[in-house]
């Protein structure tokens, strides 16, 4: 019996030493998992401020690469600036051929045309039958030199005061004479002036 008393003893003091290391245990596992708490709340922190410092990263290494907005021009617009301006140069060089040319057109016609007479209020004298032109119409007339300011309907008007006094219109004028333009009367141009009374 001693030993079964001093085996229940045993059993007794074992269990409450275990009781007691449980609680002990218990403990320290409360406080060991508070101390994880702890550290997963500060790691969590660490973690958004690491977040916001690789943002603000992310933004100077955006702003660093961004090249800076300025007055100055870049190498690509004065390249383009300059083929801009050779472009220009180059038609206003070709328009200033084309003129030249015009010009020397219009000094070749001007010394191929005769030159202009002085005004007379008298006319032509009368045409004979071999110096007609037309093949229509009265073959006698007169050949007139146009004047600086005439009109067909002027000219007509002073052969018809004239002493000769020559019925003849400007649809006559423009009939005896063809090509002509009678809204173009070149300045020493000769042109035919039908007599529809002769005979």
């Amino acid at each position: 019996m001693k030993r079964i008393s001093l085996w229940l003893l045993i059993l007794v003091f074992t269990a409450s030493v275990a009781g007691a290391q449980d609680a002990a245990t218990q403990q320290q596992l409360d406080k060991l998992s508070g101390q994880i708490q702890d550290l997963l709340e500060a790691q969590a922190q660490n973690g958004k401020r690491i977040d916001a410092l690789e943002k603000e990263i992310g933004d100077l290494r955006d702003k660093v690469n961004t090249p800076q907005v300025s007055d100055s021009a870049s190498r690509d617009d004065l390249k383009k600036l300059a083929e801009q301006v050779q472009q220009i140069d180059q038609k206003r060089s070709d328009d200033r051929d084309l003129i030249l040319k015009e010009i020397e057109k219009l000094g070749k016609a001007a010394a191929l045309a005769p030159m202009p007479t002085s005004h007379r209020n008298s006319v032509t004298p009368k045409a004979t039958a071999d110096d007609t032109t037309t093949a229509a119409g009265p073959k006698s007339g007169y050949y007139y030199t146009i004047k600086d300011g005439d009109t067909l309907g002027l000219i007509a008007k002073a052969y018809r005061d004239s002493d000769q006094h020559v019925k003849v219109t400007k649809a006559q004028i423009i009939a005896a004479n063809p090509g002509l333009d009678p809204n173009k009367l070149y300045v020493g141009k000769k042109i035919f002036i039908p007599d529809p009374n002769a005979k």
